[in-house]
């Protein structure tokens, strides 16, 4: 069997700069994703519900509240998906929808359940798309982006490597939206001599930081999956962090 790849994508770069889902970005990843597939198995582990459904509703209409985001997330989630759906089609791309709560994570069955399903997915060659099912629960919703929910799924499938695309290259020595002087970390082996670095900003259609990010990467430490931090802005943003062709963040797994 392929060695399995996550790729946790977020709302800032699918929507690449705007402030709606970006079609062209969307067809990006669809040519990343068949070009991986030649010598992978690719789960994709997607935000975007709420960006999504922000392009239909009037968000005046909408106070910032939990409650509000998750009906959002109901509005958004489908239409995201059907995004998906068309253009990936272009690309002879076969995708199913997988919606997980960490609730999931916790029981055994579930567990095996979930297992089963994405296993029996990239045995027939469909790419899962993730996310969370955001009408029950509500971490990502308030946290991570999809940061942790990402890396619960890459262990749970034996993933070789979880990539997580944000809109940085990696993590700098200091925040490089913040910092002109920033120089970025190219690999880390451990993981707490960084942690000093982090600091965040505060806007932004996305929800999960650094912070967010760097928890990823402890759940993928303690279970040997390589993380790499990359930027979804840049051309073969995947292929290339994965050859290290481009500037990145590889953390290597303890041994």
């Amino acid at each position: 069997m392929k060695e399995i790849i996550v790729v946790k994508i977020g709302s800032s770069t699918l929507t690449n700069g705007s402030d709606r889902i970006s079609r062209g970005k969307l067809e990006e990843l669809a040519q990343e994703i068949l070009q991986l597939q030649k010598n992978y198995h690719v789960v994709l582990v997607s935000s975007g519900a709420i960006a999504t459904a922000k392009q239909f509703v009037n968000t005046d209409d909408w106070k910032n509240l939990v409650a509000s985001k998750q009906a959002m997330a109901a509005i958004g989630q489908p239409k995201l998906m059907q995004f998906y759906y068309e253009v990936f089609s272009d690309f002879k791309i076969e995708i199913a929808q997988c919606l997980l709560t960490y609730r999931d994570f916790d029981s055994g069955v579930a567990q095996s359940n979930t297992l089963n399903t994405i296993k029996e997915l990239l045995h027939h060659n469909f790419v899962p798309i993730i996310n969370e099912n955001d009408t029950v629960a509500v971490d990502e919703i308030e946290l991570g982006d999809n940061d942790k929910l990402s890396a619960k799924v890459a262990t749970l499938i034996g993933a070789k490597t979880l990539i997580l695309v944000s809109d940085v290259d990696g993590i700098y020595d200091k925040n490089p939206h913040l910092h002109a002087d920033a120089k970025l970390i190219s690999e880390v082996t451990d993981l707490e001599s960084v942690a000093q670095y982090i600091e965040e900003k505060k806007d932004g259609l996305g929800t999960g930081g650094m912070t967010s990010k760097l928890e990823a990467v402890r759940i993928c430490n303690a279970s040997g999956v390589e993380t790499i931090i990359t930027k979804g802005s840049n051309e073969n943003f995947i292929t290339d962090s994965l050859t290290g062709k481009i500037n990145c963040t590889t953390f290597k797994p303890s041994s």
